[in-house]
Formats: structure tokens, sequence, C-alpha cells
């Protein structure tokens, strides 16, 4: 779990986050939406400890970043896993080198082991026979894949996910959204992703938090998203064709 205490974050005389307070929750996909500007990406930097608060806290189990040492603050960063927007594989590596890199970087497993651990990751993210192969050889899909691939591939507590279906089609798009899904159940880990999709929000959205201007706006599940009179969200969810009509049948239901 990781909860945060009304944090603030400035640049300069423009302050970005004011005051946001919310918890992830462990074991559950948990949302973070909001158009451009709206602050997402500086909150989940620092969630990240890539950028530091100038006030509040980010505690991550008990103990906030703020607090840790050196030494923690490098232990915690072993159990992040990030999914970057475009997928950030290395061109230059194949598939297997890809996966395994976060593994010689941080874990002292035998190379055996290594290659085991990728084997056993690539399987679960539905790939095989891929491992010689270079990113360019393979789809857009089957790149996001690898990356969620790499993302776990050190069995991290905490998984970040950055607009992790951007240049997706549809069906691929729900293919990974479903696939981040099953993983977090399945590993508990706490996962946090940030978009502007909303059919990956109706898809994935356990929790959910909207921001405006660096306020935290609304809170919910997708079952609740609908339902809101918040104008902010609403005026958010059907900017989309699709949830207008979606909003305009369960009027006509209503009636």
């Amino acid at each position: 779990m990781i909860k945060v205490i009304d944090i603030h974050k400035s640049f300069g005389d423009e302050e970005v986050l004011k005051g946001i307070s919310t918890t992830f929750e462990k074991g559950k996909t948990n949302i973070i939406i909001g158009q451009s500007g709206s602050g997402k990406t500086v909150f989940m930097k620092c969630l990240l400890g890539l950028f530091e608060p100038d006030s509040g806290e980010i505690i991550y189990e008990g103990t906030a970043i703020q607090d840790m040492d050196k030494d923690e603050k490098s232990e915690l960063r072993k159990q992040m896993g990030m999914l970057f927007q475009g997928g950030a594989l290395f061109d230059s590596m194949n598939i297997e080198e890809n996966v395994m890199f976060p593994l010689l970087m941080f874990s002292k497993k035998s190379k055996p082991e290594m290659l085991d651990r990728v084997n056993e990751v690539l399987k679960r993210v539905n790939l095989v026979n891929v491992n010689k192969k270079l990113p360019a050889e393979i789809s857009g899909g089957m790149q996001k894949r690898v990356a969620i691939a790499r993302a776990i591939v050190n069995n991290p507590k905490y998984l970040f996910c950055d607009e992790p279906n951007s240049g997706l089609d549809p069906r691929t798009a729900t293919v990974i959204d479903n696939l981040i899904q099953e993983i977090t159940q399945e590993y508990d880990i706490t996962t946090v992703v940030n978009t502007h999709d909303m059919n990956s929000v109706m898809e994935i959205g356990e929790t959910i938090i909207f921001l405006k201007d660096g306020k935290l706006m609304w809170s919910g599940d997708k079952t609740k998203i609908f339902k809101t009179d918040n104008e902010a969200v609403t005026d958010f969810v059907y900017s989309s064709d699709l949830f207008k009509k979606i909003r305009d049948a369960q009027q006509n239901e209503s009636k």
C-alpha cells in the first residue's frame, strides 16, 4: 500500500500539486486520470521518488520516503517495476537481453537463474520463441508485453504504468489492460496506472482518482464514475463520443 498525505510541489512560481491526499491499495489497479496539465505526470514522478515534494508525505508500507536514508531508498527502488509510455525497450538488445536487464542491475542471481526467470515472465505475458528477436521485429502490442515482462522480472511490490495503451489499437489495448490487472492480482502488487484512456478506466478501474489543476477532485471506482454529479469528472468522462452515447443510453433507460 502507498499512502499520500497532503503533498505539494511547485516549480518556480507555479504550484503543480496542491495538497493531494490518497491511498493506493495493494492487489488493485489504482488509476490516475485527468486532462493534460492536471499534474498526473508530476504526481507519478513524486511517487517514484524522481521528484521530492515541497511538503507532505508519501508513505510506503508505513515508512515515508522523506524519512528513508540512501540505502533504504535504493532498496525501495528495487521493489518498483515501471512500464513506460512507449515501452522504452533497448533497440540494440534482443528481447531476452531487454527483460534480463533489471536482473543484471539489481539481482545476484546466476546467469542460468536469470534466464529461467526471463523465460518464466515471458511465458506469463504469453510470449514464447521471441528471445532472440529485436524489438523492431515484433509488433507494438508484443513490445508492450515485453515491457511488462521486464517490469515484473524482479518480483516488484509496486508497479507503475505510464499511459500503457499509448499507440495501441483498441483490441490490443484491452489485452494489455487485462494483463496488467491479472498480474496485479496474481502477484498481489500495488499497481498505479497513469492514463487518459476511459476504456482502460472501465476495463480495470478498481480505484480511480481524478486530478484537475493539481488537486484531487474525485475518487471512486468504475461503477461510480458514471453516477457522480461532479461536473469536472463528467466533462472529462464524456469528452469521448463513445461515452456520450453510453450516457445518453443510460438517460433513455431511466425515462
